[in-house]
């Protein structure tokens, strides 16, 4: 049995379809590309497809991830291109690679999101995030299945900052745009937690809502600060030289 990792994104208008949803479109797409899927025992059989913390509805993503097992082997990069002519404009398959670790969901501890904050200014955006980040807690609500629960929003949130406006996508509305790394840690602090953080801290509201898009996610390294590439892992297993290649060549005449 194979097993493939996939990177997809939610664009555009996709940004609103909901993990059910796209579970639909995924499996339509497997059909659509006649992919040779390994499928659950039981009364109601289902194609083996395992998802990773998927984005909430409504945000946009250039990293999400799951993992599909095979019956038969295929090459990843034909598969990538079959699955992505199969998924509508949004739903894009942007990478794919051979499963030759274990523990993907275990490399996904961190997300890089991007915060679009229109009509607000990006002075004002400044010291709400400066008073953000001296905070030592901030609590925020949130509503869940048992009811309103408090939480520290601010102790998941390894960095905070505020970006400039590309040249090239000049605007007569103000603009605000943040740049966030956030741990993965339960409960889960998601981005409009972090918004409500900066409201309780700094009075911050923007007059619309926010466009958030999840830049990256993957393995934080502590070193460096920066989110890292979780298939990278199975890409340097599959370029690695087995023991076997280097024995094999020391034998061969010359």
């Amino acid at each position: 049995m194979q097993r493939i990792r996939l990177r997809y994104t939610k664009r555009g208008r996709l940004r609103f379809t909901s993990h059910r949803d796209f579970q639909r479109a995924f499996e339509r797409a497997l059909r659509r590309a006649e992919v040779p899927m390994a499928y659950s025992a039981g009364f109601t059989p289902h194609p083996k497809v395992s998802y990773a913390n998927a984005a909430p509805t409504g945000t946009g993503s250039e990293a999400e991830y799951l993992e599909i097992a095979l019956t038969a082997a295929r090459d990843p990069e034909k598969l990538k291109t079959l699955l992505d002519e199969s998924l509508p404009t949004g739903l894009d398959v942007v990478d794919a690679v051979e499963a030759r670790t274990s523990g993907l969901a275990d490399r996904l501890t961190a997300s890089v999101w991007e915060l679009r904050l229109d009509g607000v200014d990006p002075a004002e955006a400044d010291r709400a995030v400066e008073a953000f980040n001296r905070a030592e807690t901030v609590e925020v609500q949130r509503m869940a299945k048992n009811g309103v629960r408090t939480f520290d929003a601010r102790a998941a949130v390894v960095r905070l900052e505020t970006h400039s406006e590309p040249a090239d996508r000049p605007t007569d509305r103000p603009c605000a745009i943040l740049r966030l790394v956030v741990r993965h840690v339960t409960p889960a602090v998601r981005p409009d937690d972090v918004l409500s953080g900066l409201r309780a801290v700094a009075d911050l509201a923007p007059p619309v809502p926010a466009a958030v898009t999840r830049l990256a996610q993957g393995l934080f390294d502590e070193e460096t600060g920066t989110v890292t590439d979780p298939l990278a892992p199975d890409r340097e297993a599959a370029q690695a030289p087995t023991t076997a290649e280097p024995a094999a060549a020391a034998k061969a005449p010359a």
